[in-house]
């Protein structure tokens, strides 16, 4: 079995827009654009300064591995209305909780859509829980066998990171 040091970051970059530009498109109706030559690994994915709700599932199996996807609070609370077809207030009124679980599914599907296409590539793998965080100040120190990627991307002008880390599984 191949190595997860051994496929080309190529993979994981196309892997990973296939999976968020399928996903926001299809549930939110929105374009997620790549942000150019954003290469950064760096232990912080996101601005410190604002609060953030991040979604994060793993992936078990031939790669074991996380993905976090960083919503700032404001689309946070945008995508969340999108998905359930609730206004800005019905979203407010709603509060935490229905934003956690919006943001939750859409990661779920995106985590899922991206570990599929690996599985389709000879690395079957299932899907973890999804989980969510809420805060400014996010560090990820991975383990020293994982591999690092980070993504970015433009969604009608808000920011979307998605923080992958994986592993060759047993």
């Amino acid at each position: 079995m191949a190595n997860v040091q051994d496929i080309d970051e190529a993979i994981f970059q196309l892997s990973v827009t296939r999976a968020v530009q399928a996903v926001f498109k299809t549930m939110i109706g929105k374009t997620a654009k790549p942000v150019p030559h954003f290469a950064d690994t760096s232990v912080h994915a996101v601005a410190l300064d604002q609060v953030h709700v991040v979604g994060t599932a793993g992936m078990v199996g031939a790669i074991n591995g996380l993905i976090y996807l960083y919503f700032e609070l404001n689309f946070a609370k945008l995508c969340a209305g999108r998905l359930l077809s609730l206004s800005p207030r019905e979203i407010e009124q709603a509060g935490d909780e229905t934003v956690n679980d919006a943001v939750g599914e859409l990661t779920n599907m995106t985590v899922g859509t991206f570990k599929n296409q690996l599985s389709e590539r000879g690395f079957p793998c299932r899907l973890t829980i999804p989980s969510i965080l809420r805060g400014r100040e996010f560090t990820i120190t991975p383990i020293k066998s994982a591999v690092r990627h980070i993504y970015r991307f433009d969604i009608d002008g808000h920011s979307l990171t998605a923080d992958l880390l994986v592993e060759s599984g047993p």
